[in-house]
């Protein structure tokens, strides 16, 4: 079993679970720590809010499901219906909220940030990347299915 705030180790990593703000019962992100070179990660998604702040962070995968104004733009086009809005409001990471969550963290270690959980109608990929770089100025690429994203983990 897993709790949040009690650390366990698999292999040459320490992984520790935090709570997430979701629809779902006991809802973690993780942050994991790879021994050999003590670099940190964290993985989060299926999240609208993160509490814990970070520090030391190498690598970021995160969450950045929809564009709030895209989401809205659906809804008025009747796309997407009115009901399914709260639902993603209250249960996934807008563009908006990523980048507030960015703000609030130690970017200075980062190397790379990894969007994850992508909606295939309200979100757009490229203004993803566009945004979060800019804010960030650093790399930013999007997860997708069977796409290797490379960490380059020091010294390997």
């Amino acid at each position: 079993m897993v709790d949040a705030g009690v650390q366990f180790q698999v292999g040459d990593f320490i992984v520790l679970p935090f709570d997430t703000q979701h629809d779902c019962d006991q809802p973690f992100g993780y942050l994991i720590q790879y021994k050999p070179t003590s670099e940190k990660l964290i993985f989060c998604t299926d999240t609208y809010y993160i509490r814990n702040r970070f520090n030391s962070l190498n690598y970021i995968l995160v969450e950045s499901n929809y564009c709030k104004d895209t989401l809205d733009a659906n809804i008025e086009a009747g796309y997407i219906p009115q009901s399914m809005k709260n639902r993603l409001l209250e249960s996934h990471f807008s563009l908006e909220h990523v980048k507030e969550f960015l703000r609030a963290n130690d970017l200075s270690q980062v190397k790379k940030i990894v969007l994850l959980h992508l909606s295939d109608s309200n979100s757009n990929a490229e203004r993803m990347v566009r945004e979060i770089e800019e804010l960030t100025g650093k790399i930013v690429v999007i997860a997708e299915a069977g796409r290797n994203i490379p960490l380059e983990l020091y010294p390997f």
